[in-house]
């Protein structure tokens, strides 16, 4: 009897992963593409959707399929997820009538933001989200493309994010999963996952939304001319899909309450598992991919993207060597990081390098190095922002705990996971056992398990049966001299953003 394969491919900000597992979980292939956001204007930040989502799914299908030597019949499913919440508006034939409009990274609905809550309430934007509106909301991305871009807005057929984007393109269908189109979407949505004509009237027509599934419920079939450009075969099951967070959050078992994930990509994603909603103005909470169980999360706007900052702009030289043959950029900039203490010789980072998410959800917010003096080195400077990565996450968890949520587990993932170092400093700052999963591609092997449980193949069946292939790898225990060290740095950071935010907003506005 030939054996079953299930292919995930995940689309981030800076690259597309993909994976083919077999039926017994292990991984028989991986590829993976680079892509580039384009900045046309401050605060906006965007994808070009034909050429980064599906030109990567493309790639990649094709070299899963070659490296492999799995004949394309023997798929049974494919699962994707992509960044989100993004707004791309289509035409009737799946067309992009613009660049996509990327997630809580791009902060030019901040006008929109103001008009909604000033004709809602912000008594009814807090009965809708739990909080008040913040970028990461698509309602005022679309009001934006309709006050800024009419003519776009008049031609759009549908108003898609990531997911559902790559979804049309293989299936012909237009679909949005449970957790992106009652989170992100809301409150164009009832609870039962059909358009309320009332709050989209407006924003948009009812017709302009996607159909709401489950993430891993069919979407449809690959179509024949999707087959063509993926190398899949014609017919092959597609699941719903959903964001790259939550597929990486399924990926590390976040499937019962008090599971948690923390995503170490260009920006940090953490989503932990809890038996009710728990609203609080300064994080999200929704109704998680898994049925039945519910949210807390927390977003920043930068991580990886910081690293690569340090590396493009204060490490070029190493850039150059590695370009030239030498040792991993990264693995340079890491050079005598140990050997400097704690709170990196009392140099803090505040990490609003391009605004912040949770828990100020701020867009105006600003990058600050506070302390520094002339015995500091780009070295410090360095560590200190992989510190202040951790100061974010820690306060964060510090939110999520005075709720009275368990947090049984943790499971840091993403591309930061290979910097050991850095997951020593979060355990250190935070004070919690950091673990990784054996497998550490993420959010495409979430897909792929979801593609396998969205066809019922046998272990598959249940979300909870798909934490029988999740394997712990390493753990990292926190040192509790340096928590102790970390606990005095922590309050001055926690204190820098109040300090100093009107001056922020000042500066933003010269």
């Amino acid at each position: 009897m030939k054996k079953a394969y299930f292919m995930g491919i995940d689309t981030g900000t800076n690259s597309s992963k993909g994976v083919l597992i077999d039926e017994y979980g292990s991984i028989i292939a991986e590829h993976a593409t680079e892509h580039a956001m384009t900045n046309p204007a401050p605060g906006h930040y965007e994808h070009d959707a034909d050429k980064d989502w599906w030109g990567d799914l493309c790639t990649i299908s094709k070299a899963l399929i070659e490296k492999s030597g799995v004949a394309p019949e023997d798929i049974k499913a494919v699962g994707t997820s992509a960044l989100g919440a993004d707004c791309l508006p289509v035409d009737e034939e799946c067309r992009p009538l613009r660049k996509a409009i990327l997630y809580g990274i791009d902060a030019r609905a901040t006008d929109e933001m103001a008009e909604l809550t000033e004709m809602y309430g912000e008594e009814q934007i807090k009965k809708w989200y739990g909080r008040p509106l913040c970028s990461s909301d698509v309602m005022p991305k679309i009001l934006w493309i309709k006050n800024k871009e009419p003519e776009i807005h008049a031609k759009t057929h549908k108003f898609l994010t990531g997911s559902s984007f790559i979804a049309a393109k293989l299936t012909g269908n237009y679909v949005v999963d449970r957790f992106l189109g009652l989170a992100s979407f809301n409150p164009l949505y009832f609870n039962d996952g059909t358009p309320n004509p009332e709050t989209c009237r407006p924003i948009c027509r009812p017709d302009q939304l996607a159909e709401v599934k489950e993430a891993n419920d069919l979407a449809g079939y690959v179509t024949d001319a999707a087959a063509k450009e993926t190398g899949l075969a014609p017919g092959t099951p597609v699941i719903v899909g959903t964001d790259d967070s939550g597929a990486e959050a399924i990926s590390t078992g976040v499937v019962a309450p008090g599971k948690m994930m923390i995503q170490f990509g260009s920006s940090i994603y953490m989503i932990l598992g809890t038996k009710d909603l728990v609203d609080d103005d300064r994080l999200w909470r929704e109704e998680f991919i898994v049925p039945g169980l519910c949210d807390i999360s927390a977003g920043t706007n930068t991580a990886g993207s910081l690293t690569k900052w340090y590396r493009d702009t204060i490490f070029e030289d190493a850039l150059n060597a590695e370009r030239n043959g030498g040792p991993d950029a990264y693995e340079i900039m890491m050079e005598g990081i140990d050997k400097i203490a704690p709170g990196s010789d009392g140099l803090i980072t505040l990490p609003y390098f391009a605004g912040e998410r949770t828990p100020i959800n701020d867009p105006k917010a600003k990058g600050i190095l506070f302390g520094l003096t002339l015995a500091h080195t780009r070295q410090h400077m360095y560590r200190s922002a992989l510190e202040s990565v951790g100061y974010s996450v820690n306060q964060q968890l510090q939110i999520m705990m005075s709720h009275d949520v368990p947090i049984e587990q943790i499971f840091a993932v993403g591309g930061g996971v290979k910097n050991a170092h850095w997951m020593q400093i979060i355990a250190d700052i935070t004070g919690k056992e950091i673990s990784t999963p054996a497998i550490t591609v993420g959010a495409s092997f979430g897909d792929a398990l979801m593609a396998a449980s969205g066809i019922s193949h046998p272990g598959f069946e249940t979300f909870a049966s798909l934490t029988n292939f999740i394997k712990p790898g390493k753990k990292y225990t926190p040192n509790q001299e340096n928590h102790n060290l970390y606990k005095k740095y922590q309050a001055v950071y926690d204190a820098l953003y109040p300090a100093t935010a009107k001056l922020m907003h000042e500066l933003d506005a010269i």
